[in-house]
């Protein structure tokens, strides 16, 4: 009978609706039923006596329709909150963590017709229509950040009208932040990360727990390094294992190498299936139609096609895939690509140098000015408060030092000549150079008449620059930060390293060109007698100022963050996404704006004082996701073979779709709705006929 029926009042709300039929009987026999009618006096009277029998009790019950319908309705209300049904899987316990993915492949289109993100829902809420009185459940969506969309409640209303509200993403999948996310919220601290070994096992509840459903395709890794307290996992998977899809998994544009003058795109087609396919990609410039090529895919594989752009516009470059390899994709969202194409205006560059003959004679070249806008400044201008505002605001491409630093490191990439950063990373390392290998030597020790023995050819700065004839008289030796190379090695040690930081690139040059001194400047090397030192000067703007030419912008993904730079110092941009909604942002303390509402794939257009001044593109490309085959397993007896969910040392099998409780309240219902409404009926036919 527990099968069977499902109690959903309390013992006191059943005792008022066992008093509703009573109360039907005592008023179909107190009911006056008078009829106006014309009689003799006497006749009148004595019907009036025969009343009063009829409002009594103690009588005979007498055939009436209408009591037959009005006990009807009422047995059927009842047997509806009882809930009958059969064929579902029962709730047991009292707390409920429904936990629904809905990144990207969560759209793939192979559950039954519907989405498995839909056929998620479908089950989620047919447990909680399962929920009885004293249980109460909270509701979070995941990809590859969480998301509480209802927290702990009994309204099964609520929770139904919250899970509706649940949509598709194009993210990944972290299930692990979920899972930390739902066991600080389900107050249980059941989830714990194995690294927070402080956390003891007394202080958790000793009888109280939580069964967390996971619907979800399984395209994450395992959840390492946890440790499940209370919480009962049950991970219920979506999709099928023989899934087919074909995705896009690269589009980007670049340079031609043999015409450097030119532009191209190259597109990446990966075949997630055991067959080859065969697809169209279509290249569109601002919905413009430019070129398409067939592109075969072998199985499991991946193929590529470049497309040449010739002189195309600043736009917005787009790539659809179509054809008979995309027949039974059942993920569409990665079918698509997007790439921006910017106008490249010269980059900035600002030089400052208390005097350099042949450094300025080296970037006054007519390839130099095409590159950038160089100027040229004095050292005394880096005390100045305006331009310090424009080195945090991110003007400039490159700022070079010559035998000066500034106080502070600007938003730009740097090249330092003589002289070193003021950050802790190129500080000194040693006393001096004895004393270290060369690698480590102190930013602050020197060395004369260094021999140079070896330079990193591959890299683009020294491309075509020979040093087998160069005399240096003094240099600084140099420490190479971490994630920095060294670029030119001496007999004394490194005399030229580079090394990110942050988004950007400082290198530095250990011995300067001139010597500034109280007798005025000096010759300190014969380097600008060579012509490797104008190749030099033009391969620094090339590779720091000549990236930004590519014409395009780095391909961001959905959810994550977008640094937006300005050629000024602007406080304010708009923002104007593919679906053309408009974000305005604001400076805060000169830095770069920051870009967060990139959910929507597509091409973003940077507005600055009413123009069009920059675009970035925002794509899925994730492999993981476009993946959408559910991981088989030998030792799986769920269908499609799906295979254990792993969190720390506990194995989750997977348990297969969850059989949905099939209830007849709502039919119950509509019948007692039925059945007075022909009460209604027939009273009013007695009535008034």
């Amino acid at each position: 009978m527990n099968d069977l029926f499902r109690n959903t009042l309390s013992p006191a709300q059943w005792a008022l609706l066992a008093a509703v039929p009573v109360a039907i009987l005592a008023l179909y026999f107190l009911k006056l039923k008078r009829q106006p009618v014309e009689v003799p006096s006497t006749y009148l009277w004595r019907k009036a006596i025969e009343d009063l029998h009829v409002n009594s009790f103690w009588q005979r019950l007498r055939k009436s329709l209408l009591l037959f319908l009005q006990l009807l309705a009422v047995a059927l209300a009842v047997l509806a909150l009882l809930r009958p049904g059969w064929e579902g899987t029962k709730l047991e316990g009292q707390r409920f963590l429904f936990l629904i993915d809905n990144s990207a492949s969560m759209s793939a289109r192979d559950v039954n017709g519907v989405t498995r993100l839909d056929a998620a829902k479908e089950q989620v809420a047919a447990l909680i229509e399962q929920m009885d009185s004293g249980m109460t459940a909270m509701i979070v969506s995941f990809a590859d950040d969480p998301r509480v969309v209802q927290e702990f409640t009994d309204d099964t209303r609520l929770l139904r009208e919250r899970l509706a509200t649940i949509g598709p993403t194009f993210r990944g999948t972290n299930l692990r932040e979920a899972l930390k996310l739902a066991a600080g919220m389900s107050s249980l601290g059941a989830v714990l990360a194995a690294d927070d070994e402080s956390e003891s096992p007394e202080k958790l509840p000793a009888d109280e727990t939580a069964t967390a459903y996971i619907y979800s395709d399984g395209r994450f890794p395992e959840v390492k390094n946890f440790r499940l307290g209370r919480l009962n996992p049950i991970y219920v998977p979506l999709g099928t294992k023989e899934a087919r899809n074909v995705a896009l998994t690269a589009f980007s544009t670049r340079r031609s190498e043999i015409r450097p003058e030119e532009r191209q795109a190259f597109v990446q087609v990966t075949n997630f299936t055991d067959e080859p396919a065969t697809v169209i990609a279509e290249i569109r410039l601002s919905g413009e139609f430019l070129d398409a090529k067939e592109i075969e895919v072998p199985a499991g594989d991946s193929a590529g096609a470049t497309f040449p752009l010739a002189d195309a516009p600043a736009g917005a470059l787009e790539v659809r895939l179509s054809g008979a390899g995309l027949e039974r994709d059942v993920l569409v969202s990665d079918n698509r690509g997007y790439a921006a194409l910017n106008d490249a205006p010269p980059g900035r560059v600002l030089v400052v140098t208390p005097g350099n003959v042949a450094l300025e004679t080296s970037l006054a070249t007519e390839r130099a000015k095409r590159l950038a806008t160089i100027e040229f400044a004095k050292p005394e201008l880096l005390t100045q408060k305006e331009h310090q505002q424009l080195a945090d605001s991110g003007a400039y491409s490159l700022i070079i030092y010559d035998q000066c630093a500034p106080e502070k490191m600007p938003r730009a990439n740097t090249l330092f000549v003589g002289t070193a950063p003021p950050i802790d990373s190129w500080k000194a390392t040693a006393s001096s150079p004895s004393e270290a290998p060369p690698a480590e030597a102190a930013a602050a020790g020197t060395v004369s008449l260094p021999q140079i023995i070896d330079w990193n050819r591959a890299h683009p700065l020294l491309a075509n620059v020979e040093f087998g004839n160069i005399g240096i008289l003094t240099s600084n030796i140099l420490p190479i930060p971490q994630g920095g190379a060294s670029l030119i090695d001496s007999t004394g040690g490194t005399l030229f390293a580079i090394a990110p930081r942050d988004s950007f690139e400082d290198a530095v040059l250990g011995f300067p060109i001139v010597s500034v001194g109280e007798g005025g400047q000096a010759i300190n090397t014969n380097w600008p007698r060579r012509h490797s030192f104008p190749t030099f000067w033009l391969n620094v703007l090339e590779y720091f100022v000549g990236q930004a030419d590519d014409l395009a912008s780095p391909n961001s993904t959905p959810g994550q963050p977008v640094e937006l730079r300005t050629t000024a110092s602007a406080s304010t941009l708009t923002v104007v996404a593919p679906n053309g909604e408009r974000v305005e942002l604001q400076r805060q303390s000169l830095e770069p704006f920051q870009f967060h509402q990139t959910e929507q794939p597509g091409v973003y257009e940077v507005v600055e004082q009413g123009q069009v001044t920059s675009r970035f593109a925002v794509n899925l490309f994730d492999r993981q996701e476009s993946d959408v085959g559910l991981r088989p397993s030998g030792d799986s007896d769920i269908e499609g073979g799906t295979k254990e969910l792993r969190i720390g040392e506990t194995a989750v099998p997977a348990e297969g779709l969850t059989p949905a409780r099939r209830e007849l309240w709502r039919p119950l219902l509509l019948a007692a709705l039925l059945v007075l409404m022909v009460e209604w009926y027939i009273y009013n036919r007695r009535v008034y006929v």
